[in-house]
């Protein structure tokens, strides 16, 4: 690693316990959640693959993904520039700068979207809020990230069918409220749905998390995963978990 990398005051330098990664982040500010661990092990990606992440803050999903399956390459494109200062600072320290690439841009921005050719595998974990709750501060970094304020699901849905190459794959994370738009919009233009799974917290509660693949002009057919549960009854995370996360075999 390169300890020349200089932090901010007000970051931390974190340990993500994967392949001797670290990831630069605030202090006070967005931190990557259990959502992020999620998709990088639901995601398919093999070492050949080009590999896209949307929406990819701190750059928190092509480190780990970077980490379970060293792909040949990994962009990740953010639309506020010091959180991409931030992630390639990251790329940087971790010696990837040559792989783990961030690009600070507007996913909206098509024309530009075409210049960074085409890709096997996106992922994105989007803002899961309509942005119809009352007044929000567009320059509030935590409203940007979970609020619809700079795009939408249907932006993130058109920037995947442009990124994708033929019969590429999307793999998404979100909110089970949203899985119908999710469906209809990924119809709509034109990448199949292709697999879903559940995270509940427990098995008393419902759903709070769900996955979803897609597929670029892919045919019909849909599989449902087994459920993930986060927390046995007793509180403890459940070995599926601690699976994940890399604490057990």
């Amino acid at each position: 690693m390169n300890k020349d990398i200089k932090l901010l005051e007000d970051e931390s330098i974190d340990d993500l316990q994967l392949d001797n990664l670290y990831l630069i982040q605030k202090k006070q500010g967005f931190r990557f959640g259990v959502d992020a661990v999620l998709l990088s092990n639901f995601a398919n990606v093999k070492n050949k693959h080009r590999v896209v992440d949307l929406c990819t803050g701190t750059g928190i999903i092509p480190f780990l993904i970077q980490g379970k399956y060293k792909p040949k390459e990994i962009i990740g494109i953010e639309i506020q520039d010091d959180m991409v200062e931030m992630a390639n600072r990251s790329s940087k320290y971790n010696e990837l700068e040559n792989v783990v690439k961030f690009v600070n841009a507007d996913l909206k921005n098509l024309e530009l979207l075409k210049t960074l050719g085409k890709f096997d595998v996106l992922t994105v974990n989007p803002p899961y809020k309509l942005n119809n709750s009352g007044i929000i501060n567009p320059h509030d970094k935590l409203a940007i990230a979970r609020h619809e304020i700079l795009c939408n699901l249907e932006d993130v849905i058109i920037a995947a069918r442009q990124l994708l190459k033929d019969n590429g794959r999307i793999f998404m994370v979100h909110r089970p409220e949203r899985l119908i738009d999710i469906f209809e919009l990924m119809r709509k233009h034109r990448i199949e749905p292709k697999r879903v799974q559940m995270i509940q917290p427990n098995t008393k509660k419902a759903p709070n998390i769900v996955l979803v693949e897609g597929q670029r002009d892919g045919g019909a057919y849909l599989k449902w995963e087994t459920p993930i549960y986060v927390y046995n009854e007793d509180g403890t995370y459940t070995k599926e978990i601690n699976r994940i996360y890399g604490r057990e075999d």
